[in-house]
This record gives structure tokens, sequence and C-alpha cells, in this order.
């Protein structure tokens, strides 16, 4: 019925929607360190601010919930809807080429930048459809909140704090996925392992290992300083592993105290620092895990037997390159809707004296404490490795023939001409713990956006199609459920 007046307001306001979009982009978001009124640093502070200041421009109701989430109301009758979007970022490289991070530039009919598509592109057409409907006039018999987060990609802290002041709404979704919809979203167990080693460096050995930054992306780097070991075997192994992986190496020496060692007894010291791809963890398959790579070459030189050469063998055992299923851990499982098992082994530092690690699996339905988190622990222990009693976040399911779920595959094959029922995803979204949450929009069939990567971006067409579609279901969610 609102279709060609929608459509018109979005078109004529495309201008404006970009500016918004960029005044978000540049604030660089990533998760720092708390201080005072900012639990999760400046950055995401800033970009909650100013996200604040757009919604009370375009005469949404406002609320900050403690620098974690702000609100934005559109009518003051009972709820109907809330819309979910988050502003914090996940880590930016040196590597970009079209763009720096967090200078936002058009090319070619997309905006490149971090946060373009995850998630602060999709949350101004979120916010744009929202303004359509109150500038229009258009009426609606039950209110929409837009929920704006901070902490998506650190835990979602941001959202166990709203949602102990706040009551669900009947009905949510979140532009933070694919179309058309995502009802079912897998389980979960991202948890620590850690190992003591009691004989420390013995010669030639590995001095220090470190990859990874963020549990849920797959490492693109890491570095390993190993001690005592001729220059020539090193890049003699570092090729090979190369050929099997695709992931590259190089090479330098460097000083003992470079490497953190206090006596030059170990002998000459060398670098090796791994290049792969960075990809979401929730489709390890994806990426080129830099960490897995270089625990293959760790596991494969001529070293002196120690506990922790051991423990790296025993990684390289439980943890290979080319599993990304737990096939290795003995948890592999597949379920007809929700697809299988994956696994990311994201974070390593590793010393001579100990190590710390981290992985994310993703479990599907079926997956229980019993026959996933306790064989994994068991694995790990049979090498002298604890895993941390973490609970097992369990699948998450809406069901696929709900009113709520058709109006929105209905409205999205209406308006990008995406057709099929709903999807299940591994990546964990803002809606995984709400009763009646899905995730919708906005990246599209065949569109690799860059997510969690360089150069990461939106299509303009995209950014604009969502918005008519977010004010179209709007209107009937709120209107008729």
């Amino acid at each position: 019925m609102y279709r060609e007046k929608i459509d018109a307001f979005i078109d004529s306001r495309q201008q404006e929607m970009l500016e918004d979009l960029k005044a978000l982009m540049r604030i660089d978001s990533q998760r720092g360190e708390a201080r005072e009124g900012m639990p999760y640093g400046e950055g995401p502070a800033r970009a909650l601010a100013e996200a604040e200041k757009l919604m009370e421009r375009y005469g949404l109701t406002t609320r900050n919930y403690g620098n974690r989430v702000v609100t934005g109301d559109l009518g003051s009758q009972e709820k109907g809807l809330d819309v979910l979007a988050h502003l914090d970022v996940v880590p930016v490289t040196e590597d970009w080429t079209v763009t720096q991070p967090f200078e936002p530039k058009i090319v070619d009919g997309r905006i490149y930048g971090r946060g373009s598509a995850d998630d602060k592109g999709p949350a101004i057409a979120v916010l744009y459809a929202l303004r359509a409907i109150r500038e229009l006039g258009i009426p609606l018999k039950k209110s929409v909140r837009l929920i704006l987060g901070s902490d998506e990609e650190c835990g979602s802290s941001d959202l166990e704090y709203y949602y102990g002041i706040e009551q669900e709404a009947p009905y949510s979704f979140t532009p933070d996925a694919d179309f058309p919809v995502i009802n079912i979203e897998k389980g979960r167990l991202a948890a620590d392992f850690t190992a003591a080693f009691l004989d420390g460096l013995q010669c030639p050995g590995v001095v220090r290992l470190q990859s990874g930054d963020k549990v849920n992306v797959v490492p693109q780097r890491a570095r390993m300083w190993v001690a005592g070991l001729a220059e020539e075997t090193l890049r003699e192994m570092a090729e090979r592993v190369n050929g099997d992986t695709g992931v590259t190496f190089t090479i330098t020496a460097v000083s003992p105290e470079e490497a953190g060692i206090k006596t030059a007894a170990a002998g000459p010291v060398l670098l090796a620092e791994a290049r792969g791809r960075a990809a979401h963890a929730s489709t390890p398959q994806e990426g080129k895990n830099a960490l897995t790579a270089m625990i293959r070459l760790a596991a494969e030189l001529p070293l002196a037997p120690s506990q922790g050469q051991r423990a790296l063998q025993a990684l390289n055992e439980l943890f290979p390159y080319e599993d990304t299923c737990g096939n290795a851990l003995g948890i592999y499982r597949e379920e007809p809707q929700s697809g299988a098992v994956t696994m990311c082994f994201s974070i390593l530092d590793y010393t001579a004296d100990g190590m710390k690690g981290t992985f994310d699996a993703r479990l599907p339905i079926g997956c229980t404490e019993e026959n996933t988190r306790e064989p994994m622990a068991e694995a790990l222990a049979a090498h002298g490795i604890a895993l941390a009693d973490t609970p097992l976040e369990k699948p998450h399911c809406v069901p696929g023939d709900s009113a709520f779920v058709q109006i929105l595959l209905n409205e999205c094959e209406r308006y990008l001409g995406i057709g099929g029922g709903p999807l299940s995803t591994g990546g964990g979204t803002y809606v995984h713990d709400l009763e009646r949450g899905v995730a919708f929009g906005c990246m599209t069939p065949g569109v690799d956006n860059h997510m969690h990567g360089d150069d990461e971006f939106m299509e303009l067409d995209t950014l604009l199609t969502s918005a008519k579609l977010f004010a179209d279901v709007i209107i009937r969610i709120c209107n008729e459920l």
C-alpha cells in the first residue's frame, strides 16, 4: 500500500543516508579499555552518542542504557517489534587497499570501510526505514524500538545488561546476517584451555608463539620465535607448510633480547611470521588459519624434546590445519536443518613455561555437554591440557512456518527476488538468546562483502533496498501481528 511512497522517500534521501553512515563509520569503535562511563572504551561510547544524535534528529524517543545500548522508539503504543543492530566493530589490519578502515569511501557503487556491512550500514538502513514511516505519517498499531548496542563482537554483555532492565518484544529481528531469513542459529562453545611446562626452554625450541586477538575471527597472522635452529631448516619447513596450506611465511633473524631471552646461551633466534586470510569463526573453511599453519610448522621442526614441544604436537594433532569440523577432537556431528560442527582455533599465547589457547566451535542442533564438551575435555586432558569450565550455548530456533517468519520471507522475495525457505547459520547474532528473534539481512547471496576482513564494503543498492524492505516489514508486523 505504501511502497511507492517509501521507495521515493528513501531514494530522495540517499545522500543524507550516506553522510549519516559515514559519520558512524569514521568512529573507530573497536572495544577499548574501560573508562568511567564508558564500559567498552571511548570508541564504542562515541558511536553510541553519534547514533543517539541521529535518532533524535529523526524524531525517535531515545534512551541511553549505561553507555552500553541506546534505543530509539517510534510510537508510544504497546510494543510490537524490536530491531537490534550493533555499532562496535572487529579489529583492523594495515592491509586495506581501497581505503583506510575508518575513512569511508564510495567506489563503483560500494561504500568501503569497517562497519559498512557489519553492522553500521544495516543500522542506518533501519533508522531510515523508521524515518520514512514517521515523516510519511504511516500509522502503526504497535510501537517499534531500534536497539543499538556496542559489544556484539565481544560477547554481547551490552544486551545482557539491557535485557536485565527491559522485556523482550513480541517479535525481534537483527539485520546482521543474510537474506532471506535466518531462523536457526547454531549453539556455541568458545572456551580457553591451558597447560604449564616445568622444564622450560630446551634448544632447539620454540621460545614463543602468538596469534589471534578475537575469539570469533580466523587469525590472519601468527608469529613464532625459535632458538637454536638453523635458518635453512626453518625456511625449508616453512616452504613445505606453505605448499600444504597456502599460508605464507617470512623468516628473519632477531636478537635474543627481541625474543625475550635473557641469556645468549640459547644461540641464534629466528622469527617466523605467517600470513593467512581472516574469516568469521562460523565459516572457518573460508579462511586460511595462520595459527594452525604455524602450529603445523612448529610440530614438524626437528626440535629438542620438551613438555612444550609435546604440547605443540598435541595441538597439531587435535586442531590440524585442514580440520574445521572438529573431527580430530571427536566432536563432529551433522544435522539436516542446522548443518555440521565447525571449529576455529583462534587465539594462542605459548611460551616455554606454559600456554593459553582459545577456540570457537559452532554446534548444530543435537550437540550437548555430554557429546561435545566432555569428549573435547577428555581429548585435551590426555595431553596434559586443561579445558576451562565454560558452559555450552544451546542452538536457537524460531519455527519457520510462524506468521512472523513468513512475513519476512514474503517481503524479501517481493523486494529482492530472493525466494526459498528460511536458513540456518553458524554465526551467533544479537537475537540468539531471544525466544522470538531472527536474523534478517543485509547480506545477499553471491556477494562477499569481506565482513571481518580487509576492504569490507556494502553495496549501495543493497543498502537502499534494505531500508525500503525494513520499512515495509515494520509496517506489516506492527499492524498485523
